[in-house]
């Protein structure tokens, strides 16, 4: 595996590495000793797969906060998404920045996205499934969400957002002493 860290410090590309042949391709999409010779110190407790059918679908901006905060694998396997990560880390240089990733399931990249982090899910493609796992049970009582168009982040969106949740569209303005 091939780890590239995003300018987000802590949050990472990961590249797994194909052993093809005739029969088609084998890669590896988690190690444990791997992601920790990274930094990345993390148990998988839950994961997901999300099928979304039309493009321009945004899922989140969503976040888990202490002691329920979690850190997150997402990749994408059929379709493509834009995932946009947003760092809440109070002590952080890069705190409320924001980097946005296109990941499609013919690129076969992971994001790994740390704790203390926001992160939403914009479809590119109708059609489109991908695969989140996470550090973390979801627990309703530890959510906080963002909405897409928070000016605090003023995220610049590959394409229009077409359909999003009454519960994404619901979060307050984004507070700073949260």
């Amino acid at each position: 595996m091939i780890f590239k860290e995003t300018k987000l410090k802590g949050a990472f590309i990961v590249e797994p590495e194909k052993r093809e042949d005739g029969r088609g391709f084998l890669t590896r999409t988690w190690c444990k000793e791997e992601f920790g010779l990274n930094g990345i110190d993390m148990d998988l407790i839950q994961g997901y797969i999300s099928h979304t059918n039309k493009k321009g679908t945004m899922r989140g901006i969503h976040y888990q906060v202490k002691p329920k905060a979690e850190a997150k694998l997402t990749r994408c396997i059929k379709g493509s998404i834009f995932e946009v990560i947003i760092d809440l880390r109070k002590d952080s240089p890069t705190y409320k920045q924001w980097e946005g990733f296109a990941l499609n399931a013919s690129d076969n990249k992971i994001l790994f996205v740390p704790e203390d982090f926001a992160h939403a899910i914009l479809v590119l493609e109708d059609d489109t499934d991908f695969i989140n796992i996470s550090s973390e049970k979801f627990s309703s009582e530890f959510e906080g969400g963002i909405k897409y168009n928070d000016p605090v982040f003023n995220i610049k969106w590959p394409i229009p957002i077409t359909s999003v949740s009454d519960k994404d569209l619901s979060w307050p303005d984004f507070k700073a002493d949260k």
